[in-house]
Order: structure tokens, then sequence, then C-alpha cells
């Protein structure tokens, strides 16, 4: 029997998965989820009683996923650089697990903030704390100085560009050639590590 739920439960998280994508948060009616569900609506209030414990369900579990991964990486005492690397590594591999987030979050944030900002929170994540970090490695002349929050936010929008983006990347970029969209994607992590190392690495 528990099989038989925990089944019913992946299918409504995959189908309101695919209705969040489609219409957002406001659009989405649980009608609509039952239904690419497979499920009737009952069933639907019996797992998840309303569309926000969907999307705290959905978007919680792929915190809890990535936010521990990424949380170890900058408590460890690795240099800056590595830290850099294995970030890029940690949070590609979510956007490749689950390549809808980055529209999503988008239009959400959009939307309104505060359901997804109070989520992360949860999670004790302070990019106060990385930003020190590199303002550190910068006087121990490690890197090239700047501004932190422009590094931090140039490494998040190389990754997460290209998937936010996919449409313009599979039909303008690869006129919808699906093998070389895939090689792209997967070489991301790749050309961005070295992308950022040749760009803030002083060189001796």
């Amino acid at each position: 029997m528990e099989t038989k739920k925990d089944s019913t439960e992946e299918k409504i998280l995959e189908a309101a998965k695919n209705v969040f994508v489609t219409k957002g948060m406001d659009g989405a009616r649980m009608q609509e989820i039952a239904d690419e569900a497979g499920i009737n609506k009952a069933l639907l209030h019996y797992y998840f009683r309303s569309k926000e414990r969907l999307f705290e369900a959905i978007f919680g579990e792929i915190i809890k996923y990535a936010f521990p991964k990424i949380s170890r990486i900058i408590a460890s005492d690795m240099g800056i650089v590595n830290k850099i690397e294995q970030f890029v590594d940690a949070y590609l591999d979510v956007l490749m697990k689950h390549p809808f987030i980055p529209g999503f979050i988008m239009k959400e944030l959009s939307r309104d903030p505060s359901t997804f900002l109070k989520m992360i929170m949860k999670f004790g994540f302070n990019p106060q704390i990385v930003f020190t970090q590199i303002e550190e490695a910068m006087n121990r002349g490690e890197i090239i100085r700047m501004d932190p929050r422009h590094l931090a936010v140039n490494v998040i929008s190389m990754c997460v560009f290209p998937f936010a983006a996919r449409p313009i990347v599979s039909f303008v970029i690869f006129k919808e050639d699906q093998p070389a969209i895939e090689k792209f994607y997967h070489e991301r992590a790749t050309v961005i590590k070295q992308f950022v190392v040749n760009a803030i690495v002083i060189k001796p």
C-alpha cells in the first residue's frame, strides 16, 4: 500500500511541475493538476490540500537536495577557485535534473518573491559569507579585485541563462538539433569553469 501511495504522490508532483511551468502559480488549477496526474480531485486534495502546499513540496525537495551540497562547499576550507568550480558542478547538476526551475522561478519571483525567498531562508543561506570569502581571496592576491557581488552574479548567470532561455538555445542557436543541444548542456560546467578561472585567477 505504501508503494502505491508513493507512486501516486510522485505522479502528482510531476503533474504539478508541468502545470506550474505552463500556467504559473496564479493560472494553475487543482483540477488541471488532477487531470494531468490522471487522478480525481478528491485524491489530489487528500495528498495536498492546496497549490501552495504542492509548490512547497516540489521546491522543498529540490532545495533540500541542492542546498546541503552548496552549503558544504561554502563551509569547506578549499580555495575560492575550487569552491567556484564545485559550486558550478553542483548547481548545473540540479539544473540538468530540473531544467524547468529557472523559468518558473523567474516567473514566480516577478509575481511574488516572498514564498520562494522564505523557503531559501529556512536553510540559512547567507550570501554575505560568500562575498566575504571572495574578498579574502582578493586580499591574498589569489584573484583579481572586483565587486564580489558581480562575480557571484556572473557565475550564477552563466549557469542559469541557457536553461532559462532554453527555447532560444534550442530553436535559434541549434535549430532544434537535439543531440547538439544535449551536448551543449553537458559541456556547460567545463566551459563555465574554464572561463571563470581564466578571467579571475592572477597568473604568477
